[in-house]
């Protein structure tokens, strides 16, 4: 795997650890994070959904920032949470609320949404008369998990804590930070980081969409290809882990 030189762009503490994991496989990478995790208000419809947490039967969260919101809010209005399933996309995720001592479930290959609609521990938890699923999760986003979810009849509500926003930026600051530290590799977690990739790229997105492009998921991967990018690898899963394993299926590009 040495010869990559990749692009990171999640949020700044997750890009610092991706890039730690990084360097001891060899890739080198440099941070421009294009997802700010800023918190919104709890609305009275939220706090009516909190105190009715115990008639849900899978409680879904998705991202790491839900986690640790959800857990602040948890903690407010379930002193002792109520015994149910809890269930995530992801290990890292999931690993936060079972050290918060909650009945954790999450898929142990692949960390999308089609793995965790495969989970046994999921599709017991809806074959019950008019289940009701709660998805805790930032504005927007993870369509896929709750239309497949109200397909088999469950009955979806979100309980959204976050906004994603695009730091601000100098306008030619992504192409700039390719050209000058010879990056050959763009690396987005989320739908949302490929929006504001292809944003902030703006007229120069013709050429950054010959490199290659790793995103984790089939519906991140249709995105891009539809914007214009030409090398597109799902690399099913936004872990550390998913993305080192793409990284030594695809070789280095000769640029």
């Amino acid at each position: 795997m040495i010869g990559w030189r990749l692009l990171l762009t999640r949020p700044t503490e997750d890009c610092a650890a991706l890039a730690a994991t990084l360097a001891e496989s060899g890739v080198f990478s440099s941070s421009l994070p294009l997802l700010d995790i800023q918190p919104v208000p709890v609305t009275d419809a939220q706090r009516a959904t909190l105190r009715e947490l115990d008639r849900f039967c899978a409680l879904i969260v998705v991202s790491k920032p839900a986690a640790h919101l959800g857990l602040d809010l948890l903690r407010q209005y379930w002193p002792q949470p109520p015994d149910q399933c809890w269930f995530s996309v992801g290990a890292a995720t999931g690993q936060i609320l079972a050290d918060a001592g909650l009945r954790m479930f999450y898929p142990q290959q692949g960390d999308d949404s089609e793995a965790l609609l495969e989970l046994p521990q999921l599709r017991e938890a809806i074959a019950r008369p008019e289940p009701r699923v709660l998805i805790v999760r930032g504005e927007g986003g993870r369509e896929l998990l709750s239309e497949r979810l109200r397909n088999q009849g469950a009955s979806v509500e979100y309980l959204e804590l976050y906004r994603r926003c695009l730091p601000h930026y100098p306008e030619d600051a992504l192409f700039q930070r390719i050209q000058v530290e010879r990056l050959n590799g763009l690396v987005v977690s989320s739908g949302q980081g490929f929006s504001h990739l292809r944003q902030l790229a703006g007229s120069a997105w013709l050429q950054l969409a010959r490199m290659p492009l790793f995103v984790p998921s089939p519906r991140v991967a249709d995105m891009a290809r539809a914007a214009g990018a030409e090398k597109v690898v799902d690399c099913r899963g936004a872990s550390a882990a998913a993305l080192l394993t793409a990284l030594r299926e695809h070789p280095v590009p000769v640029l």
